[in-house]
């Protein structure tokens, strides 16, 4: 298969556009069988000497095929000629194609013949057939418009192209926000735009484009008042007076564009931003309506930032993790911890551990992930500390009837490895007792096992609270933060050390008459734990945001 792409736009290889064709191009490659069986060749509009149209009509009279100009078109013809599919690549430019690239369409002439023709696809009245064979040759069009939507904006793209091919031959991939395209912050989400359009590219070379993949391609990168606000915002100019403004009010004005009000909580925080390295600082009030910034007349803020901007927008380009940089005390946060730790909710792209799915009506339908659920790992540990120590016998049948049920609610949550863990020492501690195992051995032992597991986990990548309060910071995007990976790994080790010295006084008291109060008695140090623990989630990362 010989494909070529034309680039028409001004920026070259630099267009927004040109990413998409390529990857574009990269799915064709994929979908087929293989790049060494597709010859590719490129023009860039921008590099070549193409002339506008004089208008003569020598290509159809004197020299009929050829053109009295005598530029880089004629290359443009061949090559044409050549392709068995021609990409054409372009933003829109009032509403149709750039300039350079409508001066190449126009220099087609020599391609068709002087002749009237008539139309058999109801696209306007009359036409001129070709000069060459094009039959069995495809086009596909691909461009992005700096509107918030492509719909309704490429009326005049469409119709010029439905005059070219013929209505409905060719296959169009147009995109809104096309200028997010160039914005690093942003680039999770135009990474994942751009994978649709590989996907549309391998299936384009099987046959056909699917529904799937067309309702993914109409989806909107961010709403429409959020694309709006950051697009204001990029220019750096104030609405008001015209004024141009810092580099550090724009970053900030596109960032508070971000702001998500649905997670307002209720009351309202002022977010303070200061730049070190340049000395200037900016408020950003989140409230229920919205977020807007402030350059005087401050607030009291809520929580603030010191940081240089260029490590903030570092930060946001994804260069840097900012947990790794605040680990690293390279900014400071003082005053209420909690926006940072809300911050992918408050400023994020609002997929909330969910994963963007099929789209309809150029909305995200999104299905959500399975979550942890720190019960599955409790629930059959509780039954034998409480049963067991009752009646031995009919505790451990007890356990082994909550071990054995468990994983029919694993369905509908994420499953880790402690949860199987747990589920074989509990079982294991059960048949000890019905194997003759005295009670007041196989309670203190099922303590020390469930400490070891705890215990022994701090030994690995990932300790084991982290694998259940991930839920709350993020989900499993939450395990590559090494300060909440450090909180936990303190946090996991004290509740190792609990249940490993709880065998100690456990073993006591099963040797007493009140036994069978072992399981309430223990039950008491957990919860001042537990306490202990959802202070220490905050308490510790704002001392390290605040240099501690």
């Amino acid at each position: 298969m010989k494909v070529l792409v034309i680039n028409g736009s001004p920026k070259g290889k630099a267009s927004n556009t040109y990413q998409l064709a390529c990857a574009f191009l990269e799915g064709m490659e994929k979908g087929g069988a293989g790049a060494e069986e597709m010859q590719v060749e490129e023009i860039q509009v921008n590099c070549l000497d193409i002339k506008p149209c004089l208008g003569c009509f020598g290509c159809w009279g004197k020299t009929p095929g050829k053109c009295c100009i005598q530029d880089d078109m004629e290359s443009v013809i061949q090559k044409l000629l050549w392709a068995d599919v021609a990409i054409w690549s372009f933003p829109l430019y009032y509403y149709t194609v750039p300039g350079a690239l409508k001066n190449l369409i126009d220099r087609q002439l020599p391609m068709v013949l002087p002749f009237m023709a008539e139309r058999t696809d109801g696209v306007g009245n009359g036409s001129h057939p070709p000069r060459y064979d094009m039959s069995g040759k495809k086009t596909v069009v691909v461009s992005t418009c700096g509107f918030y939507t492509a719909e309704g904006n490429y009326d005049g793209v469409r119709s010029l192209f439905d005059h070219m091919c013929g209505k409905g031959q060719y296959t169009a991939v147009f995109c809104g926000q096309g200028e997010l395209f160039r914005v690093p912050e942003v680039s999770a989400r135009t990474r994942a735009y751009l994978s649709h359009v590989r996907e549309a590219g391998r299936e384009y070379v099987k046959g056909s484009i699917s529904d799937k993949t067309q309702k993914a391609l109409g989806q909107l990168l961010y709403p429409r008042e959020v694309f709006e606000r950051m697009a204001d915002a990029s220019w750096g100019i104030g609405k008001e007076g015209m004024e141009k403004e810092s580099g550090a009010l724009t970053f900030t004005r596109q960032m508070a564009a971000l702001y998500r009000k649905e997670s307002y909580p209720g009351r309202e925080r002022v977010l303070e931003m200061y730049y070190t390295d340049i000395g200037e600082c900016y408020q950003v009030v989140l409230g229920k309506e919205g977020a807007t910034v402030l350059c005087h007349d401050f607030k009291t803020f809520t929580t603030r930032i010191e940081t240089p901007i260029t490590l903030w927008r570092s930060i946001g380009a994804g260069e840097i993790r900012g947990e790794e940089a605040l680990m690293k005390q390279l900014y400071k946060v003082k005053g209420d911890f909690g926006l940072m730790l809300e911050w992918d909710k408050c400023f994020g792209s609002g997929d909330d551990h969910r994963e963007i799915g099929a789209v309809e009506g150029g909305g995200q339908i999104q299905k959500p992930c399975k979550k942890t659920h720190m019960g599955i790992l409790l629930a059959p540990w509780i039954v034998f500390w409480a049963a067991a120590p009752a009646d031995g016998y009919l505790g451990a049948l007890i356990c082994l009837a909550a071990c054995a049920l468990t994983p029919l609610v694993f369905y509908r949550h994420q499953k880790t490895v402690y949860d199987y863990l747990t589920g074989a020492l509990a079982a294991g501690c059960s048949i000890g007792l019905l194997g003759g195992v005295p009670v007041r051995l196989a309670v203190p032992v099922s303590y020390f096992a469930f400490g070891c597991m705890w215990a022994g986990s701090c030994f690995g990548k990932i300790p084991l609270t982290a694998w259940y309060s991930m839920n709350g910071y993020g989900g499993e995007k939450a395990l590559e933060n090494p300060l909440f990976i450090k909180t936990n790994r303190i946090l996991t080790l004290m509740w190792g050390i609990l249940y490993l010295l709880m065998p100690v006084w456990t073993y006591g008291v099963m040797g007493t008459g009140a036994g069978y109060l072992a399981g309430a008695v223990n039950s008491v140090f957990p919860i001042l734990l537990g306490a202990f623990t959802a202070w220490f989630q905050r308490w510790y990362p704002a001392k390290v945001a605040r240099g501690g």
